[in-house]
This record gives C-alpha cells, structure tokens and sequence, in this order.
C-alpha cells in the first residue's frame, strides 16, 4: 500500500495532524473496494482530495472521474445534469443529452454538497445506490449504471434530517464509510508550513520575492481561528504576496488583511489582576461570614447574661454598641428590639426555676427570631458604610475592605443608587 507521505507529494497536501493522516490512511484502505463513502467537514478544508484520492487508487483509475457541485445546479435542471433527459423532455430541451451517471458509467462521480440536493433528486440518486439503476427526464427506459459515488457536505446531515431536508434512508446509504477532516483551527501546527507554502507558490507565480513570518505573525497566525479554513489562509496569502512591498511579514501587516483579529484572538489576561478581581470577592464574603458568626456568638452571650442578671440598665448600657451594630443606629427597630429582650427579661426572671438546658433551649429561639440571608447581611452592610461616609464610595469601599470597583458593583446589582 502507499505510503501517507508519498500520498501528500503525489496530491500537495501540507500538514502532519493526526486527524488529516487517519482521514488518507481510511481513503487508502476504502479506495480498493467499491464502497460508498461521505467526506465531512466546514467549507475549506480540502474535502476535493479525498475522492481524487480514492479514484487513482481504486480499479476504476483508468475510467473517468467527474465532480459535481451539487449546490452550484439550479433545482429545475439537476435531474437532467445528474440522470440526462430524452428531446422534447422541456422546454428548451431541443435534444436528448447523457446526464453524469451515464457519461460515468465504469469511473466515480463525486458529488459535492450532497447535502443541498432536493429531495426528488435525493430519491433518484438512491435508486441509483440501490441497484444502480436511473431514468433519463422525459423517458420512461430503465437504464443501468455501474458507478462508484463519493460525497462531501459541511452540512450537519443529522440536523437535515430532522428538518426533513434530507433522507435518512440516503443518508445510511451514502455514509457506508464516513471520512472526517479536520478545521485548520484544531491543526494548529500544520498553518505556519501552509501559509509558508501558499507564499512560495504564489512568488513563483508572480515572479516576486517570498514573503517571511516573524515570531509574532506566526503565533497570531496559529492562534486565529480561520473560520474560512485552509480556503481563507490561502486567499489571505496571496493577497499579501501581491500588495506588500516588504516581504517581511508583522502583526501590523497582518491586521490589515485579517481585520477581525483582535475579536477571534484569545484574551490575555493580567493573572495578577484576575487573582486580585477574585480575592476581592472572596473577601467580602468571608467578611460578612465572619461578622454574621461573631454577631450570632455576642447575641447569645447578651441573652444568658440577660437571663442571669438582675442588674439590666447598666447591661443594657454595657452592651448598647453591640445591640445598635445588630438591630441599626438609625433604626427604630432597635428600641423595639430593646423592649423585646427587656420583657423577655422580665418573664424569666419571674421563672427562677428554669432549667439550664431550657435556657440554652430558649436562647437558640431568640437567634430564630431575626432570620438573616447572606444577601440581606451584605446589602445591610454596604447601605451602613455609604451612610457613614455620606455616600463617598472610595471611603465605603475601605470601610468595607473591597475594591471601589466591586462596591459599584455590589450597589449597581442591589439597586442601591437611590437610596
């Protein structure tokens, strides 16, 4: 058998990607069996070589070869380009004429953009697969064909398929082995030889010196995403063979023939800046973790000491920073909140008997009784520091121990501008 590397020479094929050798290898082994087979692959991967590769190795080698693109034939006509018509068949039709199937007869028919055939063509074509047999337009004889028919579409067929542009029974029919080549963007190794055998063929052509990639055009040549493929680096070489007069190749030069870019390039990102947007936001989670821990701790020690002490206006005062930081300053909660534990007080003292593990009980309620979200707690404590700063965010942001950037935010995402 041919070898992969003779097989590239004989057919100018550029690259040593995995995918592209295993795509040759299985054309290769399929080329000496009659076989059906359905190349896939986007537009301007090089799908053309595979059939041409599968011919010239094939027993029909020495019988015609005729590609057709089936996307390029009008819907009224490709029945007479695919199967013939008789005279008279049409308007127009002012003799009979040989469609591919029969002009082909003993050689390959490669059918391009298989998938954009109509479906009453679709249905020819598998009578055709079935038992090889086709009839002209306009005529009623059954004539035979001996035919070996390879496919290519950038189509996804499954997709077709349920979009009910495609039979599924063709379909099956078609991909009797299927042929897979890879987009130039996964073959990343393989587009620096490309561009540099583009350049040389295209210097030869019009008779100029070749154009040279430094460091930085090759690695933006191999970050791109070449959405157009071999197809578009192609055109993008020649075009700068022709119209740049340095024949040295930069990043500069290249924005000019790929406007787009610096949208398909991947961002760089500062790390240290990345590891800085998110320590911020660890930190004032962890923050309010920790205030929300220490808050809850200071509440129960206030209420055993309630429970305990007789003495609750000097307690009351001991504690009023702690009592004013949980229920607000300015709110009038907090004497509510006040006169709640004052009764409270009241009730269990006039309980002396109680339990020590119906106190702990009974504290734990208390703590129930002023639920708090991790949301609620933050929004709390960012409306407190823009309150205390009088609304200067660099000096809430410090307060709170966070970016200004991330309190803009913060106060962009809880609507708090209004407030």
């Amino acid at each position: 058998m041919e070898s992969i590397q003779n097989i590239k020479q004989r057919f100018k094929i550029i690259g040593n990607h995995f995918g592209l050798n295993r795509a040759l290898e299985k054309a290769l082994r399929v080329a000496g069996t009659d076989i059906t087979v359905l190349v896939t692959g986007e537009s301007g991967v090089g799908k053309e070589n595979v059939p041409k590769i599968i011919h010239q190795f094939s027993a029909r080698k020495h019988s015609k070869y005729i590609a057709v693109n089936c996307g390029a034939i009008p819907e009224g006509t490709i029945d007479s380009e695919l199967f013939g018509h008789e005279k008279g068949a049409f308007t127009g039709a002012t003799n009979a004429r040989s469609g591919y199937f029969e002009v082909t007869d003993g050689g390959t028919i490669f059918l391009d953009e298989v998938g954009e055939l109509p479906l009453t063509t679709q249905v020819r074509l598998l009578r055709v697969l079935e038992n090889g047999e086709f009839i002209k337009v306009g005529s009623s004889k059954v004539q035979k064909t001996n035919v070996r028919i390879v496919c290519a579409t950038n189509l996804n067929m499954q997709d077709a398929i349920k979009k009910g542009k495609f039979r599924e029974d063709l379909f099956y029919r078609l991909s009797t082995v299927e042929i897979s080549l890879p987009p130039l963007r996964e073959r990343k190794e393989d587009i620096t030889l490309l561009f540099r055998k583009f350049a040389s063929d295209f210097a030869q052509k019009y008779k100029m010196p070749t154009l040279r990639l430094d460091q930085n055009s090759e690695k933006i040549l191999n970050q791109y995403s070449w959405e157009g493929n071999i197809r578009q680096l192609k055109n993008v070489a020649e075009q700068m063979s022709v119209l740049e007069k340095e024949r040295q190749v930069t990043p500069e030069v290249l924005k000019n023939y790929i406007p787009e870019i610096n949208k398909n390039l991947p961002a760089l990102i500062d790390q240290e800046k990345k590891d800085k947007s998110f320590s911020s936001e660890r930190e004032i989670l962890y923050k309010v973790l920790f205030d929300m821990k220490s808050d809850l701790n200071d509440l129960k020690k206030l209420t055993l000491e309630l429970m305990e002490n007789d003495n609750l206006s000097s307690l009351q005062k001991k504690n009023l920073d702690l009592i004013n930081k949980i229920y607000g300053e300015k709110d009038k909660n907090a004497d509510n909140s006040l006169e709640v534990i004052t009764n409270k007080s009241d009730e269990i003292k006039a309980n002396q008997e109680v339990e020590a593990s119906d106190k702990y009980e009974y504290a734990e309620t208390v703590v129930e009784e002023e639920p708090l979200s991790l949301i609620e707690k933050e929004v709390e404590m960012i409306k407190k520091a823009l309150i205390r700063s009088n609304s200067k965010r660099k000096s809430a942001a410090k307060e709170l121990g966070i970016s200004e950037r991330t309190l803009y935010r913060k106060i962009k995402q809880f609507n708090l501008n209004d407030e």
